[in-house]
């Protein structure tokens, strides 16, 4: 009988998926340690039994009651049983490299031209089934390292998943990117797309042999660039970026063009706005230069008269005086040259008018069109013959023998005897 032992663990590469203690006799209430990243599978007549995770076990006969009922023990005292101990590596593999092996024809139908592509990357792989792993890839060796499962690089060897890779990604690498419909000649923009999408695919067979790819990357496309169909494709690619671009010029210069009248025709219409503004405004101040004008002209004439001693009520009563001598109103009735009753009604109305020229108010011409009044009924007396015979000669510019109420040649007023 083999020599048994009371520790049973296990600490090697971490290349290493799956391996086989060397030991298979072991004593009842052995130290079994499985460090965290690991499983321990007990076997027994090539049949999987118990499975411990991470931690100390003392293997007694409660915790292994699948090991227990095929158990034989063995002689001389000793609880002895037989066994086969597989520690697996749950450890994730990081960085394993694929590529395919041949390149894959690929149809785009923009173009109507055939071309092949290859494709590389890496991916990381752990186990999920230790039960699985054991089972369907190691059997009965003594073990299994990363290299056996996914190749050592690029180069496979005689890995056991290069067919499952090759054959996952070059039977669907074309079709994603039909299904896609994305342009072979922007691929690398949907690296991520194709990544998952094989990902998926490969997993639905890993899954079988306990064993799970969290990450699958797309890292190259191989495209033939010395392919003549290639370098149509790209032409033709180039020639349509092209034009969509000139499109999107002429576009956005239109735009600019449009968006440009736009500012002209409201800034034509704020000048005009602002024109018509001004325009009434000078029409305004204008308007208020003309007004202080006239009454600044006004208020001159008025204090040249209160210079000279007499009133508005004076001068005008004067312009009455003169008009009258000057239109040959006398005393006589119908006499050829004097003036009659009727020409003194056309005084009232010239005195009407000269006051609306003037802008004279009611309140200014009511006294003036008083003295009118008095002119005209002095006017009166002299053609009833009243006082005809008195004369007076006129103290201002010495004028004598004037018979009229004012002096013809000055206008002053006959002075009260």
């Amino acid at each position: 009988m083999a020599e048994a032992i009371s520790v049973i663990k296990y600490e090697g590469s971490n290349e290493v998926l799956a391996h086989k203690h060397p030991k298979e006799d072991f004593t009842i209430g052995s130290q079994l340690i499985v460090h965290e990243s690991q499983e321990a599978l007990f076997f027994r007549d090539g049949k999987a039994l118990d499975l411990f995770t991470a931690g100390r076990h003392t293997l007694v006969t409660n915790n292994i009651p699948l090991v227990r009922d095929l158990m034989k023990l063995g002689t001389g005292g000793e609880n002895v049983f037989h066994a086969e101990i597989y520690f697996i590596n749950m450890v994730t593999q990081m960085g394993i490299r694929w590529g395919t092996d041949s390149k894959v024809r690929l149809f785009d139908p923009a173009s109507g031209l055939n071309i092949e592509i290859g494709a590389s990357g890496n991916f990381n792989l752990r186990v999920v089934d230790s039960r699985k792993l054991i089972l369907k890839l190691v059997g009965t060796t003594e073990g299994l390292i990363q290299s056996e499962v996914a190749g050592d690089g690029l180069s496979y060897g005689n890995s056991m998943f290069k067919a499952l890779i090759n054959n996952r990604v070059k039977s669907n690498l074309a079709r994603i990117i039909k299904e896609e419909n994305l342009n072979i000649l922007e691929i690398d923009a949907y690296m991520d797309v194709l990544s998952e999408k094989l990902r998926l695919e490969i997993n639905e067979t890993l899954v079988e042999y306990g064993l799970f790819m969290p990450e699958f990357y797309v890292t190259s496309i191989v495209t033939p660039d010395d392919d003549p169909n290639f370098a149509r494709l790209k032409q033709q690619f180039a020639d349509k970026t092209l034009k969509v671009r000139e499109e999107e010029i002429r576009r956005a210069e239109a735009e600019a063009a449009q968006g440009r009248k736009i500012v002209e025709a409201q800034t034509e219409a704020q000048l005009k706005q602002v024109n018509a503004q001004g325009e009434a405004d000078a029409l305004m101040i204008k308007a208020k230069a003309e007004a202080d004008a006239y009454k600044m002209q006004a208020e001159a004439e008025a204090e040249e008269m209160k210079m000279k001693g007499y009133t508005y009520r004076d001068e005008t009563a004067r312009q009455v005086g003169l008009e009258a001598m000057q239109n040959g109103i006398t005393g006589g009735s119908g006499s050829a040259g004097g003036g009659t009753v009727s020409d003194i009604a056309g005084l009232g109305v010239t005195l009407g008018a000269m006051g609306g020229v003037m802008n004279m108010t009611k309140e200014a011409l009511n006294p003036i069109m008083g003295d009118s009044q008095k002119i005209g009924e002095g006017v009166g007396d002299v053609i009833s013959g009243k006082d005809a015979a008195s004369t007076w000669n006129c103290p201002s510019c010495g004028k004598t023998g004037i018979d009229s109420r004012f002096c013809p040649d000055c206008g002053a007023e006959r002075p009260v005897s």
